[in-house]
């Protein structure tokens, strides 16, 4: 008896999860941005910015990502264009989308959209207009035409990245005018993609790691998440320095951590950006102004927040 009892309590032990990671918390800077009374916003889930420093923000107009899948769209617009003090210049997107995830913003300013019930990849001009449909709406399949839960998009000269995504398990590589090109790697859940000079970085999210590869697609480093926790998102910051948004750590705990990673991939800094409670946020993609402001949308806390990183002389 002594030793059933010996061996239950070394399994509750090692059931426990580990404890919260102890991250210094981070001030979002308080009134931004300007949300016009009445406007419907609920779950933010993507953000971007403009060459003129204008922040687009992708969110679900009070829906909420239950499965399946409704069928109609989000009557509401769904597509927030702020200026850099936070005043809501345009607004579109109604009757558009039925899951809308992704946002990102090319060279020349058009709008991508990425919507994972639609199974599509969207091009808009900034005024809302659509120029550009990849994918066959609600089929899924990994091939040349179909999507697999399409999540982010990012661009490099004459390519189109498209993570792909939450059922498919690459990116696919597509020109700017919309023809397959090729697609390469193997994710779990391909959540983000982001690009610099040199490198094209992966949200590798359920491996819990990062993924660096060559603009060839040749892998060149795997970073594994601190303690297993999901990036969900990721930014280059010059010279080899990267930033990401944690969502969730490895014990499955909804929250909200920037990490700097240095150029050899230790971690310069850590800050915690979640809203006070349990699950109260759930980091999911991020944005860095040409001002130096970040930009984190937190879909569970229903908003998207700005901040500063602290110089080396603030710690």
């Amino acid at each position: 008896m002594i030793a059933l009892t010996t061996l239950l309590l070394i399994a509750a032990c090692d059931a426990a999860p580990p404890p919260c990671e102890d991250v210094p918390k981070l001030a979002v800077d308080a009134g931004w941005p300007t949300i016009p009374a009445g406007a419907k916003f609920g779950e933010v889930s993507a953000v971007d910015i403009d060459a003129a420093g204008n922040v687009w923000v992708l969110h679900r107009a009070g829906r909420k990502w239950e499965e399946p899948f409704p069928g109609e769209p989000i009557a509401e617009p769904t597509v927030f264009k702020f200026a850099p003090d936070g005043t809501l210049l345009a607004k579109w997107g109604a009757g558009l989308f039925v899951m809308p995830h992704g946002i990102s913003i090319d060279p020349e300013g058009k709008v991508w959209i990425t919507d994972v019930a639609h199974e599509q990849v969207f091009r808009f001009s900034p005024e809302g207009q659509l120029e550009l449909t990849l994918g066959e709406r609600g089929v899924t399949r990994q091939d040349p035409g179909h999507f697999g839960r399409p999540a982010d998009v990012a661009f490099l000269p004459g390519r189109v990245l498209v993570a792909d995504g939450y059922v498919n398990t690459r990116i696919a590589e597509f020109s700017p005018a919309g023809q397959f090109v090729r697609d390469w790697g193997d994710f779990r859940i391909a959540h983000a993609v982001a690009v610099d000079e040199a490198r094209i970085y992966v949200a590798d999210r359920e491996n819990a790691r990062i993924q660096i590869f060559d603009h060839g697609g040749k892998l060149v480093e795997s970073r594994v998440s601190p303690a297993g926790n999901h990036t969900y998102s990721l930014k280059p910051l010059g010279d080899g320095r990267l930033l990401a948004i944690e969502g969730r750590d490895g014990a499955d705990r909804k929250g909200a951590v920037i990490r700097v990673y240095a150029k050899d991939g230790t971690i310069e800094a850590s800050h915690d950006i979640s809203l006070p409670g349990k699950d109260a946020s759930l980091g999911h993609d991020l944005a860095i102004g040409p001002d130096g402001h970040i930009y984190v949308t937190d879909v569970a806390g229903g908003r998207v927040v700005r901040f500063s990183l602290p110089s080396k002389s603030d710690k």
